[in-house]
């Protein structure tokens, strides 16, 4: 049987340069980079390495990235902290956001009584700037804005750079999930006037259980995981360095490949897209999905035109193809109900059609595609 794996937004293979440097750091790099004798002191190097070369590519000061546990762990730690140590009484946010950021701002409102906003999408999924501006204009509290750049189920693309100038100019803070865009497109802190933003190196071909929060200098935090003073006194506990040296390796080849690893998979989804078109013709992209100019190059979400009865089987069929993909996020595989951020753009009707998300990577062939669009034709038929 075939296996093809059209899952790459819930998590990537490792890069075969990513396994050996993190095999070399296991073996030959032990050290607790707290200690101070040379084993330590070379871990602590390593360490410092990777957050020059983050800081570096982002434009950023190597201490505004604080290693974590990956995207979820630096959505937590920005947004709680936004609110217990810099004073934010408004969040405002959308209803289609990852729910490290959705299930953090419902808690903090419990929690601390802030007042969370939602602002207006439009029928893609996009938030309404107009009505962001004006929810900024509101006289009262501190205000924390937080939008993610690409969507992880649908890909839209928000506009950043116009995101961040609001918030600058109505004096507020803004904070992006950029899970789904580091790795995927360069990134100028200093040009968005972002102050937060997380990352996670399994989305770039990293391992799992490591990424990093930038968190803008002059915007003092406290840690959200107390004990020792590692990373500067912002996370406690001893860093796993084999994860750092392989986000590291996998940060670097993504930004160093970019632009032909981008011209490549931009190439997959266009034909996807196209092909689609053939094969089912009644098959419609969610969201900006199938537009190269308002969605990332990374994934597709299409919506298909068959029986709820049959759409039951519709996953199945493909697994037992050897086909991988999702019906959304997989943070939410196994929960009762349809997708949140399709709830929040699709008529009733079009919630009653499965749903498939495909997401591409290098790895990643036309002769898979043209496999998987049989497949599901036959399927459809």
């Amino acid at each position: 049987m075939r296996k093809i794996y059209f899952d790459n937004a819930a998590t990537t293979p490792l890069r075969g340069e990513v396994i050996s440097r993190m095999q070399e750091a296991l073996a030959d790099c032990f050290g607790n980079p707290s200690s101070t004798h040379a084993f330590g002191r070379s871990a602590k190097t390593e360490i410092e390495q990777t957050r020059k070369e983050i800081a570096k590519t982002i434009n950023a000061h190597p201490s505004e990235i604080v290693f974590t546990s990956g995207g979820t762990e630096a959505d937590n730690m920005v947004l709680r902290s936004a609110v217990k140590d810099l004073g934010v009484k408004t969040i405002i946010t959308s209803k289609i956001e990852h729910h490290a950021v959705l299930h953090v701002v419902e808690s903090l409102e419990e929690e601390y009584g802030i007042r969370v906003c939602y602002v207006s999408l439009d029928s893609f999924g996009n938030p309404k700037l107009d009505h962001l501006e004006e929810l900024l204009k509101e006289e009262g509290h501190k205000k924390l804005v937080s939008l993610m750049h690409v969507n992880n189920e649908i890909g839209n693309l928000i506009d950043i750079d116009r995101v961040g100038l609001l918030c600058k100019e109505h004096g507020a803070l803004l904070h992006s999930d950029t899970v789904q865009s580091v790795g995927h497109f360069q990134w100028d802190v200093q040009k968005s006037s972002i102050d937060f933003m997380a990352a996670a190196a399994h989305k770039f071909h990293g391992p799992k259980g490591i990424g990093f929060a930038y968190i803008r200098k002059g915007l003092p935090i406290n840690p959200l995981i107390l004990g020792g003073s590692q990373e500067r006194g912002s996370r406690a506990g001893t860093e796993a360095l084999h994860n750092i040296v392989g986000l590291r390796e996998a940060f670097v080849s993504a930004y160093k490949d970019l632009e032909e690893e981008k011209a490549y998979i931009s190439g997959l989804k266009t034909y996807f897209i196209e092909q689609i078109g053939n094969k089912i013709p009644n098959a419609q992209f969610n969201g900006h999905s199938g537009d190269l100019d308002k969605s990332t190059y990374t994934l597709v979400n299409v919506c298909l035109d068959i029986s709820e009865e049959k759409a039951l089987m519709l996953l199945f069929h493909l697994d037992l193809k050897g086909i991988a993909c999702s019906k959304g996020s997989a943070c939410q595989s196994g929960a009762s109900g349809t997708s949140h951020v399709l709830n929040a753009i699709l008529s009733e009707e079009d919630l009653k059609k499965p749903s498939l998300r495909f997401s591409f990577s290098k790895y990643n062939t036309k002769e898979e595609i043209d496999y998987v669009l049989e497949t599901l034709k036959e399927f459809c038929d």
